[in-house]
């Protein structure tokens, strides 16, 4: 479901510039930002570039089990 937010001038310039270097639109962007924020505060402990791993962690697509040969 989406709905429309109003948000500052500022924070949506601020996100076409990082969309852009990350290759996203601008909404996914903001989004992207939410969920490191949230993260962030439920875990205020875990640095940044573990938040990072945890979030390109869950984008991966599964593969599957290994199995041996």
């Amino acid at each position: 479901m989406s709905i429309n937010v109003k948000l500052s001038e500022t924070l949506v310039d601020q996100a076409k510039h990082y969309a852009a270097i990350e290759h996203r639109s601008v909404p996914k962007q903001i989004e992207y930002w939410s969920q490191i924020g949230k993260i962030a505060v439920e875990n205020p402990d875990l640095p940044f570039a573990m938040i990072r791993d945890i979030l390109i962690a869950d984008q991966e697509a599964p593969v599957g089990e290994y199995q041996f040969g």
